[in-house]
């Protein structure tokens, strides 16, 4: 049910089947699936959900440094500080990959462009899933 006011369109604040928002600590789902792929789901006891995350996200995160991906360390231009927020999208992986030297700092093949954007997309579904758990534990989503 919309109301409008002025002219917007403004949906009332409602959880999932009409229950009382979540006690607690509603980010902690947001957070862990940040730092590591699926586990804001295995939170919320969505296991299909997080281990099919956790396998997309880590397998493609994987894949773009067996190409010899470029992981972003800084920002010089626009379009590196969008690869870098891609790129910190990963969460513990970025960190790992960073500590242990994984990653080209420079696109020397062909199929290196192709693995950065790999890390980059990888990063990015991270996001989204993170924010989907947030979703799901604050009843703006169900199931």
């Amino acid at each position: 049910m919309l109301y409008s006011q002025k002219g917007m369109a403004t949906a009332p604040i409602k959880t999932a089947a009409g229950k009382n928002p979540p006690q607690g600590f509603v980010y902690l789902p947001l957070i862990a699936g940040w730092l590591f792929p699926g586990a804001g789901h295995f939170l919320l006891r969505k296991w299909g959900r997080g281990a099919l995350l956790s396998v997309s996200i880590i397998g493609m995160f994987v894949l773009g440094l067996a190409m010899k991906g470029k992981i972003y360390t800084g920002a010089q231009d626009i379009l590196d500080m969008l690869g870098f927020v891609g790129d910190l999208g990963n969460g513990l992986l970025f960190f790992l990959s960073r500590i242990f030297g994984l990653g080209a700092d420079q696109v020397q093949v062909t199929t290196a462009d192709y693995g950065t954007k790999f890390i980059v997309v990888a990063g990015l579904l991270n996001v989204i899933a993170a924010v989907d758990a947030h979703n799901l534990r604050t009843g703006r989503k169900s199931e």
